[in-house]
């Protein structure tokens, strides 16, 4: 087999950059593979071609590390393109003009009136990337990681012919909470979790084989324990089932969360509340320290993350099998979702690709509740795919928060100005 070719497209994503390289470096069957790593912001490519440049020679491979603010040139020939890109994100535009209205998101990047419209922003420039990908590296698989992910996967699926996977980290981030919280070691715990991406319920978690779900009611008990996590314990307490998203971004899923005061005071969420100089000044602190680390004398050290993305080259390149939870279409994979949408399932990974299970009815109040989200996904979707102004408002209309705090009348003003604040990125849409 020839080397692989790794594209990882918006390389400038410092963090997720980081993580990918220190695992593939870890790899003997990459040991020759080639990573193309391209942004269009060439400071921060300065910055990663030499981190990544060092990183190799300190992990003793021959992996070679290639830059390029060209993107077709980054995709020629590649056989696992990676996409960690950002188009237009704006606090003010996302999370402010919701707020003036009264939508309370805490996140806003995945749901809601500031996940729909990073969608219309985001999706068709993905969509173009995989137009590239189908003219230049006809046999790659594109691995994303970027938000909002069910709706980009979806219209990928539905406009493209590009093998891909939706990837996140939050199935494995959970697990190690939940062994956290019932004071179990990691490897001891096992979890069959199926959903869609942020809402996926753990149907299984077991500790040396054994049902866990009693030991996580106990945890869920005390008050110390229940503290660390509100929004999610609430949920299995009504619900019956743990969810994969964290408490803050959790909240906004629903309409039970932040809409009175003294609601987000008691699970906490005041604490938690997002704010735009903490989220720069963390960005900032990771970018400083990537560069201080490409400029250090000191050899760097090497440990692989809990990212699929390797595992799913690593599996493929040793044919050696692995079981990730990956974001696909839903091709009768979960039977009480719609046909069709964003899924995330486990899946197996071996030479031949990736192959999601089968996993059936979801409880049905757990589908019913990934349902309400899985309507704004759609509406989402279709206005991307047709290019239709009218379907992105109808995608806010049912978002379970906004429709929670607002009336139709006002939903309309907010979408106008928010419409108005993204004119620039949506001169396609009519």
């Amino acid at each position: 087999m020839s080397s692989p070719k790794i594209s990882l497209i918006g390389a400038g994503s410092v963090v997720f950059a980081r993580r990918l390289l220190q695992d593939v470096s870890c790899v003997p069957e990459l040991s020759d593979a080639t990573v193309s790593l391209m942004d269009v912001d060439e400071d921060r490519l300065d910055v990663i071609q030499r981190f990544a440049t060092k990183l190799m020679h300190d992990a003793g491979t021959n992996i070679k590390v290639e830059t390029t603010s060209d993107r077709r040139e980054s995709l020629e020939g590649a056989d696992y393109v990676l996409t960690t890109i950002r188009v237009g994100d704006d606090y003010d535009k996302d999370i402010g003009i919701p707020l003036s209205y009264g939508v309370d998101q805490s996140v806003g990047d995945t749901v809601g009136p500031g996940g729909v419209f990073k969608a219309l922003r985001t999706v068709p420039v993905l969509l173009d990337i995989c137009y590239d990908i189908e003219d230049v590296a006809p046999n790659a698989w594109l691995l994303n990681y970027t938000n909002p992910m069910a709706i980009a996967c979806w219209a990928i699926n539905d406009m493209t012919n590009v093998p891909n996977v939706g990837l996140c980290h939050s199935v494995q981030r959970t697990t190690d909470d939940l062994a956290e919280y019932i004071g179990a070691p990691r490897e001891s715990v096992t979890a069959w979790v199926a959903g869609i991406n942020h809402l996926a319920w753990f149907m299984r978690f077991e500790r040396d084989g054994q049902d866990a779900y009693p030991q996580l009611v106990e945890a869920m008990n005390n008050p110390e324990i229940f503290a660390r996590d509100t929004v999610r314990f609430e949920v299995m307490k009504q619900f019956g089932y743990f969810v994969t998203e964290s408490t803050r971004h959790m909240s906004e899923y629903t309409p039970y969360f932040r809409t009175d005061e003294t609601v987000i005071k008691e699970f906490r969420l005041d604490e938690i509340r997002q704010d735009l100089q903490r989220r720069v000044n963390r960005v900032d602190t990771h970018y400083e320290q990537l560069r201080a680390d490409a400029d250090s004398s000191e050899p760097l050290q090497v440990d692989r993350s809990d990212e699929y993305a390797c595992k799913i080259i690593e599996a493929m390149e040793s044919n050696r099998p692995t079981v990730i939870n990956a974001n696909v279409a839903n091709t009768g994979l979960i039977s009480n979702l719609p046909e069709g949408s964003c899924v995330e399932v486990p899946c197996t990974v071996d030479r031949l690709g990736v192959h999601p299970m089968a996993v059936g009815d979801l409880p049905p109040q757990c589908a019913s509740l990934s349902r309400s989200n899985i309507a704004v996904q759609e509406m989402a979707t279709l206005a991307i795919t047709d290019l239709d102004r009218e379907s992105a408002f109808h995608a806010i209309a049912l978002d379970p928060l906004t429709g929670a705090k607002l009336s139709l009348a006002e939903i309309r003003s907010m979408f106008d100005e928010m419409w108005e604040a993204n004119a620039d990125w949506l001169e396609q849409y009519s």
